[in-house]
């Protein structure tokens, strides 16, 4: 349903806007230009007796010049006077126009919907003649996007004008050749390399011929675009029956399918069925403009359809920032949105050609419909140069780690920060290029396009300097590359790693979030790169390391050997940790603190702080084992002297029991009040904590069994209570 009212609106609002544009702007459009057909003659046509063709002076030559056509058809159109020209011109039109009518009969009497290799032929002989004749107008004043759909219409138009000049003039129409042009400009004030037809604003003028690059007489610019005025002053005037006469020559064109020739199916539809489709609605017949709106719907809805699958691939596709399939996964990306955009300019181009050439869209529709299209092929041309440049760099990209024998996504982060900016800078300006050049054929002159030009400069006068100071800092860090991606630095007073350095700003992942610091600012800021130990330094990059344990239980300085020992073999067992140093430091309060530094080659915010967790983690384990480590066995005063002496070795063999416990030391450190002291240490090897304790726990059952066999007893406090009477 949604889908269905979408299309409905399109329509509506395509039917609408089409039919606003051309009511009211096609007769603002024959308002806007000057008279061509001097009002002399068209008087001079009323008042007097028109001369026919065939008693035109020039009459005898015109059939000479029809001859010539017909015995050599590719010659050349543009002539080296104004007779060569205007005959030249006229007879083509007219030999073009007897094939078309001559195909048409054809068509009813022929068998088959399409065209016989001979008409073929033919047809492409009468497109050649026709083109030969276009060549002798100059069509400069029309918009490039437009020019030749127009100059073949003024063509077609310009034919059926001069039928009727040269065939209701009250006076001899001479038309110079060369001789007699330089004869007629002895007589002139003031020479002129131009002549105009008698009381018309129709002037041929000579000027450089683009093909061969020699001079001809054509018509002129100014001739060209007040063609259309001309037509409508004449398009209801009686037809002519008279040699060379196209009577109906612009409206048969205009109102069939096809280019010049209409298709064989169609000239054999019964003529009722052709009147239906040949009604005219505001120049445009019913078939053509249905044919025209299926058409533009087709095309609206196929490119939604890539439009939204390009969309899609925001919303669905992750940012690559962890693994080396994410940055295959951007790659791909990449070149998916090129496939996306890539088919909208076949099928601009072909929507287009259907309209204007099948469909034969013309007048001020066509140039709208025209203007239509060429905006939406300039847009995806645009879209398209971006998204090709986004897909070269990020393949150039892993292309370059490939080269250097690289393969972590860390290097390719590295490789694309500097080659994607040139490549968006790059596609950024084709862009731009882009832009000025369908300014140009959208009908803009060349110095509007340049005023155009000169926005760049005024935005940077106004407020742009910032930019191009972030861009030129950008470019200083880049080259001087006092960080790079993934580096761990301070950059005034953020920490963090460096995930991003773009022309514009660079992006640091602190501990917090993300932030983004412009690179005139980070440029001026102090960098300490936390991830480089020297200039010269070859090795991959890493970051510092630096946990403080705070000890808060009062240590023995045997206990402070074995700690320091301890952790000294557990930091260098750590893969992640390179370059590991442990030290001890005592605070003001004599407070011992544990302080261990190493180097680690990460370059994330998650990872990083697992290590460290994972590091203080074990430190206080350690230290708690150390603490535990150590402890103190009391025996009674009833405990023979055999007994003591036997006691380190009893201890010793109940130690050994567990193949994760060594007895370091076993001395009678006191006499106290209930019992001997002996104070035990052991170094245990088990893998955390809780592993240690459980083998406390068994040492400690074994103890408890080995002093039974042996008769030893361990003392409790005792304490005397006196009691007095009262």
């Amino acid at each position: 349903m949604p889908n269905r009212r979408l299309i409905r609106s399109l329509l509506a609002l395509l039917l609408g806007g089409l039919l606003a544009l051309m009511a009211p702007m096609a007769p603002a459009w024959s308002r806007s230009q000057p008279a061509p057909l001097a009002s002399p003659l068209a008087s001079s046509m009323a008042a007097s007796r028109a001369i026919p063709i065939t008693e035109q002076p020039f009459y005898p030559e015109l059939l000479a010049t029809a001859s010539r056509w017909a015995d050599a058809p590719l010659g050349q159109v543009v002539g080296d006077s104004p007779r060569d020209t205007l005959l030249n011109f006229y007879a083509v039109m007219a030999r073009v126009y007897t094939n078309i009518e001559q195909l048409s009969g054809q068509a009813a009497s022929d068998p088959g919907l399409l065209w016989s290799p001979a008409a073929h032929r033919r047809i492409e002989a009468t497109n050649q003649l026709f083109a030969l004749a276009v060549q002798a107008l100059d069509a400069r004043e029309f918009p490039e996007s437009v020019r030749e759909d127009m100059a073949h219409e003024a063509a077609l138009q310009l034919k059926q004008v001069l039928d009727y000049v040269l065939t209701h003039s009250s006076e001899p129409i001479t038309i110079p050749d060369g001789q007699q042009l330089k004869e007629l400009n002895a007589q002139r004030s003031q020479p002129s390399q131009s002549w105009t037809l008698l009381d018309t604003a129709i002037t041929l003028v000579l000027e450089q011929q683009a093909s061969d690059g020699n001079p001809g007489f054509v018509f002129s610019s100014g001739t060209v675009s007040q063609i259309q005025r001309m037509f409508d002053q004449i398009a209801s005037a009686p037809e002519l029956d008279q040699p060379f006469a196209s009577p109906n020559f612009y409206e048969g064109f205009s109102a069939t399918p096809g280019y010049l020739v209409p298709p064989k199916w169609y000239l054999r539809l019964p003529l009722k069925v052709r009147q239906v489709l040949e009604m005219s609605f505001q120049g445009q017949t019913l078939l053509q403009l249905s044919a025209a709106l299926l058409t533009l719907l087709l095309y609206v809805a196929l490119v939604r359809t890539l439009a939204q699958r390009l969309l899609h691939t925001y919303r669905s596709w992750q940012d690559p920032s962890q693994s080396r399939l994410s940055g295959w996964q951007q790659d791909n990306r990449a070149w998916y949105r090129v496939l996306l955009v890539l088919p909208v300019l076949p099928l601009t181009r072909f929507s287009q050609l259907f309209i204007d050439e099948y469909v034969n869209f013309t007048g001020l529709p066509l140039v709208v419909i025209t203007y239509l299209f060429f905006i939406a092929y300039f847009i995806a041309a645009s879209f398209l140069c971006f998204y090709l440049f986004e897909a070269l760099g990020r393949s150039l990209s892993e292309a370059l780690v490939g080269l250097r024998g690289g393969g972590s996504e860390l290097q390719l982060r590295r490789v694309s920060n500097l080659v994607m900016p040139v490549g968006r800078v790059c596609g950024g300006l084709l862009v731009l290029a882009l832009i000025y050049r369908l300014l140009i054929v959208l009908g803009l002159p060349s110095s509007t396009v340049l005023a155009f030009s000169a926005v760049p400069g005024l935005a940077i006068g106004l407020g742009a300097s910032k930019l191009l100071g972030n861009l030129f800092a950008g470019l200083s860090i880049q080259t001087d590359r006092p960080v790079r991606v993934g580096e761990f630095c301070r950059i005034g007073d953020n920490l963090g790693f460096v995930t991003k350095i773009g022309l514009r700003s660079l992006e640091l992942q602190t501990l917090e979030s993300r932030i983004t610091i412009p690179n005139s600012i980070a440029d001026e800021q102090t960098i300490v790169n936390y991830s480089r130990r020297s200039p010269g330094s070859s090795a991959a990059p890493m970051q510092s390391l630096d946990v403080h344990l705070g000890i808060e239980q009062r240590l023995s300085p045997e206990q402070v050997d074995d700690l320091l020992a301890i952790v000294r073999a557990h930091v260098e067992s750590v893969p992640e940790l390179l370059e590991p140093l442990v030290s001890l430091e005592q605070s003001e309060v004599d407070q011992l603190t544990l302080i261990c530094f190493a180097m680690v080659s990460l370059h994330d915010w998650p990872t990083y702080l697992a290590v460290r967790e994972q590091l203080l983690r074990r430190l206080k384990q350690l230290v708690e084992q150390v603490r535990l480590s150590t402890f103190t066995i009391g025996v009674s005063y009833d405990t023979r002297s055999d007994q003591l002496e036997r006691l380190p070795s009893l201890l010793q063999g109940v130690v050994n029991s567990d193949p994760l416990l060594d007895l370091q030391s076993c001395r009678l450190m006191a006499i106290a009040d209930f019992s001997y002291n002996i104070v035990v240490r052991l170094h245990g090897h088990q893998d955390s904590l809780r592993a240690f304790k459980d083998a406390i726990h068994a040492l400690n059952q074994r103890l408890l069994v080995c002093f039974a066999q042996e008769g030893i007893e361990i003392p409790f406090p005792t304490q005397l209570q006196l009691q007095r009477d009262v």
